[in-house]
Parts: C-alpha cells; structure tokens; sequence
C-alpha cells in the first residue's frame, strides 16, 4: 500500500478496534503480569559498530540525521532523528507476530522543536506494512511522552515497526524514542472452514507441471548428477594457474605444451621425476572408484605412477599406488582402479613420471557405481522425484552453447569457458548423455536450441541429430556415435529468455518475432512432429509474441523466481500469486488478440522457483528452509487451478544450483521444497475441484483419474495447529484414507545431505476424517481419502 493511501474501511475498522479495546478483553494481560517484548533491544542499549543492535533507518524524504544518542528514559541510550530543512524518515525493526491477533505498540516520545509541514504529523510510531496503524504524534517541544496504539495484525506475520519522524510529510526539529514495546494482548479464535465442491471438475491437470529444469550452471550438472570427481580434467587452466585446481610438484616441472594438443588448447608435460596433483576430493571408506587416464611418452618409453591419497600418503594405509609401464609414443588410455582407506572431501589424486617425461592428454575418476557416468545417489532420488519432463541445456547458457561441442569421444570434446556463467564447460554431459539421462529416469527430454547467438543451421542440424533416420547426414553422425536409432524428441523450446538484456544474442521483440518464426518454419519443415515452445514473457513482450507467432507456436513459455519475504505468509504467498498472475494475463491475451482465436497455446512456465541466499552449494546453491516448501505446495495447488491454462511447469534447477536435491562430495539429500514435489507428484490428484478456504490457508482438491479417491492438500503458513471443519458436495467420503504431512516447528529447517534430515515426509492411516481435517503448524498436509460408491 502507498504510505500516503488511506483506505476508508482500515480507517473504520482502527476506530472500532480503539472501541473494543476501551472494554477490553478477557484474556488480556493483567496488570500485574505484563506480556513479553517482543521487540528486540527495545530500549536500544545494546550497541554494535556504533549502531543500535536489531534496529535500521530509512528515509523516504530529505536527509536526516541519525543517532544512536547517549540520553535515555530509563537507561543510557535512545534513537534520535533530526533535522533542519525537513525530513520523513525512521528508526525501524521487523518482529514476527501471530496473524489474527491483537496487539498493543507503545513507547515514549521527547521531542525538541518540531515544526511539521503538509501532511506530516511530528514524532510518532506506526506500522509500516500495516496502515495507517499510528499512535498520535508529538511535535513542539515536549518531555518524554507515552504513546499507543491497539491493532490487529489480520493476516500479517510480521509487522516493520518505525520510529517515525514527519509522517507523510515533512517535519524539522529533533525527536528522542526510547522504551518500545511490542505487547501480544489477545488472540482470535479463528476456525477456518474447507469446502469442496466435486460437481465443478475443472479440466485436468496435467502431468507436465511436475517437470524439471537442468542448465550448465554451478553445481548442477557437474558436482550434481555427473560423477566425475575431477574439476578440469582436460587442463582448461595452465597446470598452476590460479584458477587451475591442479598443482605441479615443484618449480618447472609441467609444461603447457601448445603444438598438437590432446584436446582443447594445450597439453601438459610432466617432467622426469616429477608430477602433478589435485586435491579435494570425496572418498568414502571402502568404497571402489573407477578411472583412467591418457598418456604419451615425450622422447622415451616412461612409468607413470598414478596415486590415490587419502591420508599423509607415506604408508601403504594412506594411499593407493598405480604404476603404469613401458608408456609409449602414442596416446593410450590406461583404466585405474582404487578402493578408498578412510572416509574425506579432501583426498588427493597425484600422477608423476618415472625415468622420463610424458604428456598427459586427460584424466578421469568416478564412484564405480556410477551409471552411465552419473552419480548413482543422485539418481536414485531423481527416480522418487519421477518428473516426467526435463529442460536441458538452459537457461542462458544456452545462447552461447554449440550443441557439436558435446558430441563425439567425450575426451577429445573441447572444454570451453562457460559462456553465461561462472567455471568451464567439459562438455563431459553433451545431447547424447543426456538423453542416456532422460532414458534412465524414464522421462521426456525438452530440449531448448540456440536462438541467441546461434542461427537456423545449427538448430536443424540439431532437430536431425535427435530425430533423423539414420540415413540423413546428422542421422549417420548420430549413428556414428553409437546411437543408430532416432531419439525421437518431442519437446522443443526456441531460445530462452530473448527479451532481456544479460541474454546473449538479445534483441528487440519487432527484430525477434522474425527470427523466431524462421526457427519454427524450418523446425516444422525438418520434423512436423517436433512440439515448439515460444519465449514469452508477461507484458509487452508476451503480447508481441502472441500477435505476431501464434501460428508458429505450440506453447509458450514464462519464467519466475521470487525472493525472500519477511513473515511467513507473505514468503509462501507470493509464489502461488505470480502462477496466478502469469495465467490471468494469458487469459486476458485470449479475449485481446485475434491471433489467438481458435488456437490453444498454453503456458510451459519452465522456469519457477525460490532464489535467495545463502548459496551454500556452489554457484546459485540456494539452501532451502521448510518456508520454502510451503510456497512450492502453494504453487503447485496454483498449478492445479490454472489446468485450464498452465499445461508444463519446469522446477529450476533440480540439483544444487537452487535445486530440489542437494549434493555434497559424497552424499545426496532432498531439499525440503524437493519433498513437496515428490508428495504432489506421487499422490495429488488430476481432476481439480472447486475449493473454497480461508486466507492465509491454500488448499486445492482433486479427484483420482479413476473417481475413487479424493485428494486435499493444504498448506497452513501460520504457527497454529488447526482443526478445519470439511464440507463436501457431490461425492460421499468413507473416513479412511492415507495422510501425509510435511510439517515443523521452525520455519527455517533445513535438510543437509550426509546427515539425519530435519524435514521429512510424515506418512500414516487416518479413519474418521470425512468432517473435519487437521493440519499441523507450518505445514504442507496432503490427504488421500476413500470415496464411497453406492
């Protein structure tokens, strides 16, 4: 709301509160037992780096003066705000609070001169997110002051609590606030109600919004569901460079060798008697790790010893040794076999020459019990996650990525800096891996081609490789490359993110709805099958699209991520508001555009997620808190809403980079917003009902495919444990069912991989359940319940 909007209800219902509060309550606290402060330092003596401890200042006009100022009421300090030419501004602190409750803001006010001008009021408290809460204001010359204010909190979890000067206006003068309580003085005995209506059965809802998103970004792929423990194998980085994670034994002893390289730009030399090494990676105690490496002799045949350390290295318990003989003048690829002594991230892998120098073409290093070169722990949870849809390769990685670069002998493919992102691409994860990926998890690949910096040609060649018989020229290079049948992929999306300036190849919408449709033309003439995903974005550049491609596209696409939000309804909220706003603006194109008549383009929303701090997982390693799994529920309930309009959702970016499942060196973990996906997928319905509730609660229904079951989910982004009494029309319930639950205490739980999670899916029977459902505090509750069939 606008500072200086005043709604006439808000101002009525204040008057009404100030009234009831004049007859008080009867659980308000007595006079001889006071309620807690909930503010914190309330009375600002504690102090940090010459500030006051928990406290902020913001001005919305002028330039004030700040002080943490040595004259207190009570103690030896107070927050002090002055001016002389005029200023609205305040000392401010955000505090938790319980929605639908009432609580009492008072504190003391001294005040020297204070002249106001406009609307401004003087020296005063209010609640910044909830107006126009204020106590009275004090202004003119005045001793300390008690001021206060009674208000209701609604739907509000938190409230921003200012020291207010000015106020809607300007004021001169200076002003001293100290002793600030925040006072709980009673709580409404709020009882929503839940009730469905299974007679109004929307369309169904489809499976593609349990779809997942991947790009070559971070941790995702590489340190994520790749299982090469090597950082740079192919010697991107001059062995020793800064960069570089490998490190030479002594002064001149690898040489970057430009002529003829193995791969990329140059290749190392080791030196006789000498080596090189890197650090820090993962083992687990008698675990087997799986490798090899390619080597050449310089002028004579070497021995090569090849060492897995994961202790100090000088017995045999602390090590294991590889000696590779008689390496001669051409490149071989000679296998390595360890099994770990000890448990550590911090093991190191060291490869020296004996008797003379050799080049060093590449290395590699795996668990043995990858798969296809894919973490084995990684997968195992992406197979319970079962999405059924991937996008791959981004993101905005995808407009500088040349799809050939990932094709062929995986050691001899070219490791490029990453063109988006931070790091190197090995190019180790190309077109065929990944549909080996998509085939092992049993999902559709979405592949998303270069309309960024790359062109037409490209892109078909591109559409061939995955779909043409093996008789095409791409079909014989596919075949060539030990993978003779089609692929036969179905989704397709034309570029990614084109309307923003950070994307490589941006350019205007009139310039970029031709160079789309040229894509499509000749996507469709290559392979008609071939599903085609437009880039949009909700505003100009989605309307543009819509008007001018609509006959050259199938789906279009919408990206969101939101932030992090104080108090936790506002923080689940917005995920499933911004679902809900890209659908109603997609309604509203239908009804505008004479394009779209008779057509049905539905949203592929293949990017959505949280994406905040701290990332603790690498680049963009969002760590996610139970918070974040409400909001995800949300979304997912939005989703089942919007069938009507919504037909794919790609959860950005799976693992690690802000993704549902999380990675260490050695362990795999599901992030709590990745147990939500995994309940809805494995358990919500598809037949979604009409549903009515009260806010702050989200709750969707569905019906199984089947009509045997209905299916409730609700997310209660509040602190209150609740008994929510069930009406429903058109179908009769047994009582018997299944419920699973979602649930803590603390908002800010984390799951971290490698030990005991903090946030679980709760499973068990229920009987008795056809009126009334309970959900536990700050929870995602999801019901299976038997209907009964006369």
């Amino acid at each position: 709301m606008n500072r200086y909007a005043f709604a006439l209800h808000t101002v009525v219902r204040m008057v009404l509160l100030l009234g009831i509060a004049s007859v008080g309550f009867a659980d308000s606290p007595s006079s001889d037992s006071p309620a807690a402060n909930l503010l914190p330092n309330a009375s600002f003596e504690d102090r940090s780096d010459g500030k006051p401890v928990a406290w902020e200042t913001f001005s919305w006009l002028g330039t004030p003066a700040f002080e943490h100022a040595e004259i207190g009421r009570t103690g030896d300090r107070s927050l002090m705000i002055s001016s002389e030419k005029g200023v609205d501004s305040a000392w401010h602190a955000k505090v938790s609070v319980e929605p639908r409750s009432t609580y009492r803001l008072s504190g003391w006010i001294k005040t020297e001169n204070v002249e106001t001008g406009g609307r401004a009021r003087g020296a005063l408290l209010n609640l910044h997110n909830i107006q126009p809460i204020a106590t009275k204001a004090v202004s003119g010359t005045s001793d300390w002051t008690r001021v206060e204010v009674l208000f209701e909190t609604g739907d509000q979890d938190f409230v921003d609590v200012n020291c207010l000067f000015g106020g809607w206006g300007p004021a001169t003068g200076k002003a001293w606030f100290d002793d600030v309580r925040l006072e709980k003085h009673s709580m409404e005995n709020w009882k929503p109600t839940l009730a469905i209506d299974a007679r109004e059965v929307g369309e169904p809802i489809s499976k593609y919004i349990y779809g997942q998103f991947i790009e070559h970004l971070g941790r995702c792929i590489y340190g994520g569901i790749w299982a090469e423990m090597l950082e740079d194998r192919k010697f991107y980085y001059a062995v020793g460079a800064k960069p570089s994670p490998w490190r030479p034994f002594g002064e001149n002893s690898v040489e970057m060798v430009r002529q003829d390289p193995f791969v990329g730009e140059h290749t190392p030399k080791i030196a006789a008697g000498h080596g090189l090494h890197q650090r820090g990676l993962g083992l687990v105690e008698g675990k087997s790790y799986d490798g090899y490496i390619w080597l050449k002799a310089a002028e004579k045949p070497v021995s090569v010893q090849v060492s897995l350390i994961w202790d100090k290295g000088k017995t045999d318990r602390e090590l294991q040794t590889i000696t590779l003989r008689n390496v001669g003048a051409a490149y071989t690829k000679y296998p390595l076999k360890f099994v770990a002594g000890k448990t550590t991230d911090d093991a190191m892998l060291a490869i020296k020459a004996i008797g003379g120098s050799c080049f060093l073409g590449t290395a590699s290093l795996m668990p043995a019990d990858n798969v296809q070169g894919m973490r084995a722990d990684t997968l195992a949870l992406l197979e319970q996650l079962d999405s059924p849809v991937y996008r791959w390769p981004g993101g905005n990685f995808v407009s500088g990525y040349d799809w050939k670069d990932g094709i062929g002998d995986r050691d001899r493919r070219p490791p490029r800096k990453n063109p988006a992102w931070r790091g190197v691409e090995h190019n180790d994860m190309g077109i065929d891996e990944f549909l080996a990926f998509c085939r092992i998890l049993d999902t559709e690949p979405y592949i998303a081609v270069n309309s960024g910096l790359g062109g037409v040609k490209s892109t078909i060649e591109e559409l061939q490789y995955a779909n043409g018989a093996p008789n095409t020229p791409m079909g014989r290079l596919r075949a060539a490359n030990g993978h003779p049948e089609p692929y036969r992929v179905k989704w397709w999306g034309i570029g990614n993110e084109m309307y923003g300036g950070w994307q490589l190849g941006h350019m205007s919408l009139e310039q970029y709805v031709k160079k789309h449709n040229e894509f499509a033309e000749a996507m469709r003439a290559e392979d008609s099958s071939a599903v085609l995903v437009a880039v949009g974005a909700t505003g100009k550049w989605s309307e543009g699209m819509m008007q001018h491609c609509a006959d050259h596209m199938d789906l279009v696409s919408e990206h969101f991520y939101v932030q992090e939000k104080p108090g936790l309804i506002a923080h689940v909220q917005q995920v499933a508001d911004r679902v809900r706003a890209k659908a109603e603006a997609h309604r509203g194109y239908r009804k505008a555009f004479d394009s779209l008549k008779g057509k049905d383009i539905r949203i592929a929303l293949d990017e959505w997620n949280y994406w905040y701090g701290p990332h603790v997982f690498g680049e963009l390693g969002t760590r996610y808190f139970l918070k974040d799994a409400l909001g995800i529920a949300a979304g997912l309930n939005e989703y089942a809403r919007s069938s009507d309009i919504i037909f794919m959702a790609n959860y950005a970016q799976t693992v690690n980079v802000i993704g549902c499942i999380k990675t260490s060196k050695t362990d795999a973990a599901f992030a709590t917003t990745g147990l939500v996906l995994k309940l809805y997928r494995r358990h919500f319905g598809v037949l979604p009902l009409k549903v009515a509730t009260e806010h702050p609660l989200d709750a969707m229904a569905a019906l199984s495919e089947d009509r045997n079951t209905l299916t409730v989910a609700i997310v209660n982004p509040t602190m209150r444990q609740l008994e929510i009494p069930l009406a429903v029309e058109g179908i009769k319930l047994t009582g018997n069912g299944r419920r699973w639950e979602i649930a803590g205490n603390d908002p800010m739980a984390y799951n971290e991989p490698g030990k005991e999670p903090n946030v679980t899916i709760e499973e068990s029977g229920v009987s008795d359940v056809a009126e009334r459902l309970s959900v536990a505090p700050c929870s995602v509750t999801l019901y299976e319940l038997a209907i009964e069939h006369e």
